[in-house]
């Protein structure tokens, strides 16, 4: 009798001692997993990042550095500091235009929806996307009695609406002056930026 208790608790410690290791191994596998997950994810992380940073191309570098250009030769009557250049999300480069981590831009970045917001926002400048000719004038006219600098990216005629007017080739990016509208925007802009435009030499 004395010797079946004996066995039936050494049992019962073997037993414990069996789930104690299983469990054990089964809690450093499951912590050597997530630390090899963990260092796969940091590994992505950085190798992202690395990837998204190199992927501006030669023409989103050629836009961020026209418009900076633009806005450096660009006086307003009463600012001072940075001018606030509002970009409409419907920009093919609002990363470009608004990522300020490798190169110290000459405005203050802020992304807008919608005309509401770019109201609200009282913007110095404008840089319109997809936004028509007709829409760039009407936000124009809303604006009315404050200097703003309106640069389009899809206005190529340049006729209505903004005074700047990208054109945006495969390989060159340039851009054309409407006279008229910079006359009433309120802005003085340098004579060499109107001089460039003429002479296309800032392709």
């Amino acid at each position: 009798m004395t010797t079946h208790v004996k066995n039936d608790s050494l049992r019962i410690i073997l037993r414990d001692i069996y789930f104690r290791a299983v469990r054990r191994f089964q809690v450093r596998h499951y912590f050597a997993i997530s630390l090899c997950q963990l260092t796969l994810a940091l590994i992505l992380l950085t190798v992202g990042g690395k990837t998204l940073a190199a992927a501006q191309t030669p023409t989103d570098k050629s836009v961020r550095a026209i418009v900076s250009g633009i806005v450096s030769y660009t006086r307003w009557p009463s600012l001072s500091g940075q001018p606030k250049l509002c970009i409409f999300a419907s920009s093919h480069y609002t990363q470009a235009l608004s990522e300020s981590r490798s190169v110290t831009l000459p405005y203050t970045p802020l992304i807008v929806h919608s005309e509401s917001e770019a109201l609200n926002a009282t913007c110095d400048a404008i840089y319109f996307g997809n936004e028509s000719p007709a829409s760039q004038l009407e936000l124009i006219n809303r604006y009315q009695g404050r200097a703003l600098l309106l640069i389009a990216e899809q206005n190529p005629e340049c006729v209505i609406g903004s005074a700047f007017c990208l054109i945006i080739n495969e390989d060159t990016v340039r851009f054309s002056i409407n006279l008229d509208a910079l006359s009433r925007s309120g802005v003085r802009v340098n004579p060499e930026v109107l001089m460039l435009a003429r002479n296309k030499k800032h392709e």
